[in-house]
C-alpha cells in the first residue's frame, strides 16, 4: 500500500525507480520504487502500480527503473563559498605531486599576470616531506608577488618570501600564541604557517569582493546539487559570506535549504554574545536561517595543534606544544557555550584532539547543569580522536558526531602524519563510528569540502570499507568501526537534517514533508561497499524544483 495525503488527484511529477530508500524510522516504512509530488511535497511514496493512478494528463513522468531515490543528502559541515571561490581561482585540488602544484601556480600565474596577488588553495599535507611547504619551490614561478595557498584542511598555509614580506615576516617574527610559523635550520621561515599565523600574512592580501563571494558560492551551489545535496550546514558563515546568502535568497537564486554557522571569536569573551543575537535575526531568510555558532576549539593532528590528553610522540625538535593547543580554555568554553545555550543557540564544534573533544563535551555538560535539559542538538565536528570513556557521553549528552567519513583511512596522511605521532594504542581511538551507535548517539555527517570531496557517496564507501577510495587494495583501518549502508544514508539524510533542524520538513520521503530529493543512477543495495562511490546523482530536486538534472 502507498502511503500518500488525504488527495488522491493527479500529481505533478511522479518518479518511477527501483527503489525508495525514505529513512523513515520503524517497521511501518513499507518497501517502495516510486515517489508523487504535488505541491512541492511528497503526496505519496508507493510501487509503480500503486501510484500509476497519480499519473495524469499534465503529469510529468520520471521513468529510472535501475535508480534509487533518496531524501535529498544534508552535509552537516561544509564551506561553499570559499569552496567555490577556489574552483575560480588557483585550484590545487585536481593534483597532488609537489611537481604538479608548482605547475598549476606557475600556469594560473602567468594566465592572471593582472591580479596583484596569487590566491587559492588545496594542497595536500602528505604531499611535501614533513607537511612542510617551502616558499622556494613558490619563489621559483611567482617571484614578482604575494602567494598565499591555504591547504585543503585551512589549518595551514603555503607562502612565498614576497608574502612574507608584505606582512612583515622574518627570522625575528615570534609565533602568535594560536599557531606557528615553519622555520628552516638557521631560524627564517620556511613557507609553511600553521593555524594562527595564517592571518598575519592574509589579512595583507586583497579582500574577496561581494561579486566574487557570489560567483563562489552559485559554483558550489551549482556543485553540491549535482552530487544529490540539498541543503547543508555553512560551517564558517563570515559576514560578508552571510551578505551573499541574503542577496542570493532575496531574488530566488538560493535553492538549497542553509543552517549558518556564526563564528566565535576567540580572543573575544562573552561580550560578543549580544553580536552573534544581532546577527542571528539578520540572518534569515527564505531557506536560509543561522541559529547555530561555530566554535573552534583545536587544529589538527598533522601539524600538533589539535588537542591531546597525553602529548605527541617523536615530534621533538618541532616548536610545537607537546599535547596541542585548546583555542578556548577549558574553562572559559564552559562558560561561553553556557550563554550560548541560554540564548537558544545551537554550538557546532569543531575537535580533532582527544581532549578538545573532552572539553566539548563538559562544556555541554556544564551547560545543562546550568540551563537544563532543552532540544539544542549541539554536534561536535569530526572527532578524529574519542577516549573510549568520552564515547557514551555522546547519547547521555544528546550531543551528535558529526563524522566526516572520507577521512577514516589508512590514506598517506593517516599513514605517515598521524599514526607515527599517535603510537598504535591511541591511533585505535580513531573515528570510532560503529562503538558511537552501539552506545546510542544519533550520527550526522559531513564532507568539510573542499577539505575532501563534497560526493556523499564517496563518503559513504569509505564509511562501509574503511579504505581508501582510490586505493581500494589497502587494509581497512579499524574494520570493527565500518558502518553499514542504511545507517550511513540515514546519517547523510536525516541525521544531518536533526543538526541542520530541517528535519520537521526534511530528511525522509514521507507524505506532506519538502518535496526534497535525490535520485542515483543504480540500487545501491545491490552493490558491494567498494562500489557505492560509483554511483551517480542523476536528479536532484528541492520543493519538487529540479535543481540538477544530468546530461543524457
Amino acid at each position: 500500500m502507498a502511503s500518500q495525503d488525504a488527495s488522491n488527484g493527479p500529481a505533478e511529477v511522479v518518479v518511477f525507480a527501483g527503489r525508495v530508500f525514505s529513512a523513515e524510522r520503524g517497521p511501518d516504512a513499507a518497501p517502495a520504487d516510486s515517489v508523487a509530488i504535488r505541491g512541492g511535497r511528497i503526496a505519496a511514496v508507493g510501487t509503480r502500480a500503486d501510484l500509476r493512478a497519480r499519473v495524469g494528463p499534465r503529469t510529468e513522468v520520471v521513468d529510472l527503473p535501475d535508480a534509487t531515490v533518496l531524501p535529498g543528502f544534508q552535509d552537516a559541515h561544509v564551506h561553499p563559498p570559499s569552496s567555490g571561490l577556489e574552483l575560480l581561482q588557483c585550484n590545487l585540488h585536481d593534483v597532488h605531486a609537489v611537481d604538479d602544484y608548482v605547475a598549476v601556480v606557475r600556469d594560473y600565474a602567468a594566465a592572471h599576470p593582472d591580479r596583484p596577488w596569487v590566491l587559492g588553495g588545496g594542497w595536500s599535507l602528505d604531499s611535501f616531506p614533513g607537511g612542510i611547504a617551502r616558499r622556494s619551490l613558490l619563489d621559483a614561478v611567482v617571484p614578482d608577488r604575494p602567494a598565499y595557498l591555504p591547504n585543503r584542511d585551512y589549518h595551514g598555509a603555503w607562502v612565498n618570501s614576497a608574502a612574507l614580506r608584505a606582512a612583515g615576516i622574518d627570522r625575528d617574527t615570534p609565533d602568535p600564541p594560536d599557531g606557528r610559523i615553519e622555520r628552516d635550520s638557521d631560524g627564517e621561515p620556511s613557507g609553511t604557517l600553521h593555524e594562527g599565523a595564517m592571518d598575519m600574512v592574509g589579512r595583507h592580501a586583497p579582500r574577496t569582493t561581494p561579486a566574487e563571494w557570489e560567483a563562489g558560492l552559485l559554483t558550489a551551489q551549482a556543485h553540491l546539487h549535482s552530487l544529490g545535496i540539498t541543503a547543508w550546514q555553512d560551517a564558517w558563515l563570515r559576514p560578508e559570506n552571510l551578505d551573499t546568502y541574503l542577496a542570493l535568497a532575496a531574488d530566488g537564486r538560493l535553492t538549497a535549504r542553509v543552517a549558518g554557522c556564526l563564528w566565535w571569536e576567540r580572543d573575544r569573551g562573552l561580550e560578543q554574545v549580544d553580536d552573534l543575537v544581532e546577527r542571528r535575526a539578520r540572518g534569515r531568510a527564505a531557506r536560509l536561517r543561522c541559529d547555530t555558532v561555530k566554535v573552534m576549539q583545536d587544529g589538527v593532528c598533522e601539524n600538533f595543534s589539535a588537542a591531546m590528553l597525553e602529548p605527541y610522540l617523536g615530534a621533538e625538535g618541532r616548536d610545537a606544544p607537546a599535547a596541542g593547543i585548546s583555542f578556548v580554555e577549558a574553562e572559559a568554553l564552559k562558560a561561553a557555550v553556557s550563554r550560548l545555550d541560554s540564548v537558544g543557540f545551537q554550538v557546532h564544534f569543531h575537535a580533532i584532539g582527544d581532549r578538545a573533544v573532552r572539553e566539548c563535551l563538559d562544556a555541554v555538560e556544564a551547560a545543562r547543569s546550568a540551563n537544563g535539559v532543552r532540544d539544542a542538538r549541539h554536534h561536535i565536528a569530526h572527532i578524529q580522536l574519542i577516549h573510549p570513556d568520552d564515547v557514551p557521553r555522546f547519547a547521555a549528552l544528546d550531543v551528535v558526531p558529526n563524522c566526516q567519513p572520507y577521512w577514516a583511512c589508512l590514506d598517506d596522511q593517516m599513514r605517515d602524519l598521524n599514526v607515527p605521532f599517535l603510537g598504535p594504542e591511541r591511533s585505535r581511538t580513531q573515528y570510532p563510528f560503529r562503538s558511537l551507535v552501539a552506545a546510542g548517539a544519533r550520527l550526522a555527517m559531513g564532507s568539510d569540502w573542499s577539505v575532501s570531496t563534497a560526493d556523499p557517496l564517496a563518503e559513504i564507501q569509505v564509511a562501509m570499507t574503511r579504505v581508501p577510495q582510490d586505493t581500494p587494495d589497502r587494509e581497512p583501518f579499524l574494520p570493527d568501526e565500518r558502518l553499514d549502508l542504511a545507517t550511513c544514508l540515514e546519517a547523510f539524510t536525516l541525521g544531518s537534517a536533526y543538526v541542520n533542524r530541517l528535519d520537521d520538513v526534511t530528511g525522509t520521503l514521507e507524505p506532506g514533508k519538502f518535496a526534497d530529493l535525490a535520485v542515483v543512477d543504480r540500487d545501491l543495495f545491490e552493490l558491494v561497499p567498494n562500489e557505492v562511490g560509483d554511483a551517480r546523482c542523476l536528479l536532484t530536486m528541492v520543493e519538487g524544483e529540479v535543481v540538477y538534472r544530468a546530461a543524457v
